[in-house]
């Protein structure tokens, strides 16, 4: 699809600051930061899920960095924001060790900027684009 080009810029920014706000979590949950222990630790998912999430995030980034590939870090990261979300408000609070409610910022920014994606890429999703025309 073709977008005009204030939406094309819009749709790569997107894109662009999605994966990097994912990206620059990754380290803290690779090298074990207190922060990430603590979350992790909290939700009882020290350190298999800290690990597991990482991962994921890794392909999530892989994902939204490639072009034809846009639906599917979307649709990954709007699951994964959306369980960072609902642990926020169930298990951690919004203020996490004193960040100020940062982290729960930054994820509400992804969900946000993953469902616009989602929405701009939604016919390129398989079996989805069959009902969409």
């Amino acid at each position: 699809m073709r977008l005009p080009n204030i939406q094309s810029i819009l749709f790569h920014l997107a894109r662009f600051v999605a994966a990097f706000i994912i990206a620059q979590t990754l380290f803290f949950k690779f090298s074990g930061s207190d922060e990430s222990k603590f979350i992790f630790s909290t939700l009882g998912m020290e350190p298999w899920g800290r690990y597991g999430l990482a991962v994921l995030e890794s392909f999530c980034v892989l994902f939204l960095l490639i072009p034809s590939f846009v639906w599917l870090g979307s649709l990954i990261s709007l699951n994964l924001m959306l369980g960072a979300i609902l642990s926020h408000f169930v298990f951690l609070g919004i203020v996490v060790q004193g960040d100020g409610g940062l982290l729960f910022f930054l994820a509400i920014v992804v969900f946000l900027l993953s469902s616009y994606l989602f929405y701009i890429e939604r016919k390129k999703v398989p079996y989805l684009k069959e009902y969409l025309g």
